[in-house]
């Protein structure tokens, strides 16, 4: 039986398609909508208006849950998040998540609480993002490190390397689990590897996003090959 969940991404986003694509067993059908933001590619929330209208026309697609993949709008309201689900939920007809939000409840679901953030995002954003963690899901961010990326589609252009690198530098005793962020960093076909050199869970956006979907979804049958988190699939805390 097919299962059909919605993602929205923005426009600029070249890699969430291409990965659940790829990745996902064929039972997991995702359908996608894009989200502009003006003439703007930094790391800014996509408009209101696309937010809801893309909702609704997902909505028409009747997917049991649908997504927003752009971890770092989260991070620019302290009611981003809340609001964001009010309106694709209501658009919609169906439960509503922000990527931000799948990945904290990740840690959780875990047992992760000090862990070390990676990201293509810049020192801002950065620290935003480490104030998120901390005040909303109580976990110590023992070391973040950011790629300085200066607008989202740049993003896409990062490769696996670029990880590799960060986490050798906080691959420490005190670290739980290791966080990538950036729906458009292309990551969820290096986690079960990263896991295996750094014997540490790995936490992706698009991964996290998934573990979510499922959960809403009620789906327990496991998918292999993307890490701990979508081969065990620990409830939320």
């Amino acid at each position: 039986m097919t299962r059909h969940f919605g993602v929205l991404i923005p426009s600029t986003n070249t890699t969430v398609e291409t990965e659940y694509t790829r990745l996902l067993p064929p039972s997991l059908q995702a359908h996608y909508a894009r989200l502009g933001k003006g003439q703007n590619l930094a790391f800014v929330p996509s408009r209101d208006d696309d937010l809801k209208y893309q909702s609704q026309l997902l909505g028409n697609a009747k997917v049991e849950v649908i997504a927003l993949t752009q971890s770092s709008a989260s991070m620019s309201d302290d009611d981003y998040d809340s609001n964001a689900k009010r309106y694709m939920s209501e658009a919609c007809g169906a439960p509503a998540l922000t990527s931000a939000e799948a990945i904290g409840e990740a840690i959780g679901a875990l047992g992760g609480k000090r862990v070390g953030l990676v990201s293509p995002y810049s020192e801002a954003v950065m620290a935003r993002t480490k104030r998120y963690y901390e005040v909303r899901y109580g976990v110590e961010v023992i070391a973040n490190e950011g790629f300085g990326a200066t607008d989202s589609y740049a993003i896409g252009a990062l490769n696996a390397d670029n990880a590799i690198a960060a986490f050798a530098r906080m691959n420490l005793a005190q670290i739980d689990l290791l966080v990538v962020l950036g729906g458009n960093f292309p990551t969820m076909s290096f986690i079960a590897a990263w896991e295996q050199e750094f014997n540490k869970p790995v936490l992706t956006t698009n991964q996290a996003v998934i573990w979510a979907v499922m959960a809403t979804m009620g789906i327990t049958e496991s998918v292999s090959g993307l890490g701990v988190l979508l081969r065990e699939l620990p409830q939320a805390q």
